[in-house]
């Protein structure tokens, strides 16, 4: 069984994309949530939650492209943990999101969306014309669905 997350917040610093030993792109970034609380009849700015997000491949290359700090963002994933130990053999243990998945938060704003074009793949460039449809075909006007 794997533990999953969702999590909304702000991106806390600039997107860096590398590039593991075996070539795999991959990306780390924070995100940010802080609550607002209300206090005697005021707004205040609770305590700021960080989580440690990672990307691989295409999702990498894709976020490296698309996000910048302070951009909403909203991440879905596998939870994973990490343990190694230090010098003096003290042992430490990270927990992060690992991204299955990567968005802006479109209750904060407006995005675009631009399909990205696979290594391989038929390019813009080459385009299937579809020849017109015959002269005697319905109007719209002229089709009438049953119910």
């Amino acid at each position: 069984m794997q533990a999953s997350m969702t999590v909304t917040g702000y991106v806390g610093h600039d997107i860096e994309l590398r590039q593991t030993k075996t070539g795999v792109s991959t990306v780390n970034f924070r995100i940010g949530t802080t609550p607002r609380i209300k206090k005697d009849n005021e707004w205040l700015d609770g305590v700021t939650t960080w989580t440690s997000v990672v990307c691989y491949r295409n999702l990498a290359d894709h976020v490296a492209k698309s996000l910048k700090k302070g951009q909403p963002v909203v991440v879905h994933g596998r939870v994973r943990t990490q343990t190694w130990n230090d010098a003096q053999d003290v042992q430490h243990d990270r927990t992060f999101v690992e991204a299955i998945t990567v968005g802006h938060d479109l209750t904060k704003g407006v995005a675009s969306f631009e399909k990205a074009v696979r290594p391989g793949s038929a390019s813009e460039d080459s385009v299937v014309m579809l020849s017109p449809e015959p002269e005697d075909a319905a109007d719209d006007e002229d089709i009438a669905l049953a119910v």
